[in-house]
């Protein structure tokens, strides 16, 4: 890393001190002829200090911290010297994550952005149920749209790889604010079914924010593993407090004004939210020049069983939501979610994992021991506040799963596909979240809630044999 010296070298010690102060120059006034300023030399007088009023002081020590990716010395009491010279004095390890140089910005932006995720799809379900009378169709519609998001999404990242946050993020972002759009005037005008589809479809190009904010957070703490751990927390963190806010917000507005409302707002947020986001370029990764083709983040090794584990860890998602509706309501999900955000703030301020490997296998271990929780209330027919006591319990151990799988994510990527390697895990984490909601759905209706929990245990369970056999493979390919 380069350095970049802010102050002049410290004087060296074994030089005299003058006994009274002397106005420094370029070279001693009493000297005869040039005297080099490498070394001292033998003079009738001593040589003057670099600064008399701090001539009885010990020698400086460079101090060293880290501005716009360089490591900059400056002395610890020079006046001036700057924001590059400033650490930050808290002991909270968010606020010294935030005081990165522009962070505040475009983690403002992106939050903006983000929110609409949680409200696009019960705004939907409630405009086109309310609209054509048939919860069907607009569960059809809606499972159309995250279909066509698995499969659009990875594309989208690729190009914001290649091209840039802001040259791609923007236009994609106006497209899908479109077909959001397109959906509302379909709904009110009565138009066919099938245009609908076609609407809802064309909102898949939202580009990944949260990978994008990420990736940012990476190449600004390259080389800080303690630093990446906190803002991946951070990052998941906020995505629990979007997806509790969002559906609230949505049904909310939905609600009280018409049934377009929630739609509308929410585009209007995704949009405003990703120009303030991509405004920020002072963070925004640079683009890496390509001088040869890069291979795919899925040819990575340990990165498709990884994969797996978030199409599984998916799964637990999606049918512990649609069970919990079935079972209770859905205003009970807002627990498990504020369990879940309240142990990621919680767990990025603790040591990052030597070996995350064996924290991830430990997280899904204590994922399936607590998701245990909500089937023995539901088996046991226990009150709901017990009930909602297990799923803030249960959701303490989401956000550490997350956070240790996307550690291995972005350790596992090459920088130039970084965030086309996160969104590979967003979108098998969302594959999981529609098989675990179809399962969850089909249990609940034919054998009981009860039973219903126990798919998003025998989920978890799932994600961590899957785990456990990929550690073990990778341990049997080094070994070979």
């Amino acid at each position: 890393m380069p350095i970049s010296p802010a102050a002049a070298r410290p004087e060296s010690a074994s030089r005299p001190v003058p006994s009274r102060p002397v106005v420094p120059t370029a070279r001693p006034l009493a000297s005869p002829g040039p005297v080099p300023a490498a070394r001292p030399v033998a003079a009738p007088r001593p040589v003057p200090a670099a600064r008399p009023d701090r001539a009885a002081a010990p020698p400086a020590t460079p101090l060293f911290a880290v501005a716009g990716g360089q490591l900059v010395a400056a002395p610890p009491s020079a006046p001036g010297s700057g924001r590059a010279g400033r650490r930050p004095s808290s002991s909270n390890p968010y606020l010294r994550l935030l005081a990165t140089p522009e962070a505040r910005a475009f983690t403002a932006g992106n939050l903006i952005a983000r929110l609409p995720m949680g409200m696009f799809s019960v705004s939907a379900v409630i405009m086109i149920a309310g609209s054509r009378g048939s919860y069907a169709l607009a569960g059809a519609v809606t499972a159309t749209g995250l279909a066509a998001t698995a499969v659009v999404a990875p594309f989208t990242a690729r190009l914001v790889d290649r091209f840039g946050q802001a040259r791609v993020a923007v236009p994609a972002t106006a497209l899908a604010v479109l077909g959001s759009l397109a959906l509302v005037l379909c709904v009110h005008y009565d138009a066919p079914a099938w245009t609908l589809f076609a609407a809802y479809a064309a909102t898949a190009t939202t580009p990944n924010t949260g990978g994008m904010s990420r990736a940012r957070w990476a190449h600004l703490h390259r080389g800080d593993p303690a630093a990446l751990h906190t803002a991946n927390s951070f990052e998941q963190a906020a995505d629990e407090l979007c997806f509790m806010l969002g559906p609230v917000l949505a049904a909310t507005l939905c609600g009280a004004l018409f049934p377009e409302a929630g739609t509308l707002v929410g585009a209007v947020l995704l949009m405003s939210g990703v120009l303030v986001f991509t405004a920020q370029r002072a963070t925004e990764p640079p683009v890496t020049p390509r001088t040869r083709t890069v291979a795919s983040p899925l040819r990575t090794p340990g990165m498709p069983a990884l994969l797996a584990v978030f199409l599984a860890t998916g799964a637990v998602f999606g049918a512990l939501e649609v069970v919990s509706i079935a079972h209770a309501g859905g205003a009970i999900l807002a627990l498990q979610a504020a369990g879940s955000c309240a142990a990621g703030l919680v767990y990025g301020s603790l040591r990052p994992a030597r070996n995350v490997r064996l924290r991830l296998l430990l997280c899904l271990a204590a994922m399936t021991a607590l998701m245990s929780l909500p089937l023995l209330a539901a088996a046991g027919s226990a009150s709901l506040p017990v009930l909602a006591a297990c799923l803030l319990v249960a959701g303490a151990a989401t956000a550490p799963t997350m956070v240790t799988g996307m550690t291995l994510v972005q350790r596992s990527t090459r920088p130039e596909k970084l965030n086309e390697g996160m969104t590979l895990a967003v979108t098998a984490l969302l594959g999981g979240i529609a098989a675990g909601a179809a399962t969850g759905g089909w249990l609940a209706e034919h054998a009981g809630t009860a039973t219903g929990y126990a798919a998003p245990m025998a989920a978890a369970a799932l994600a961590l044999v899957i785990a456990g056999v990929g550690t073990a493979g990778r341990r049997v390919s080094r070994a070979g």
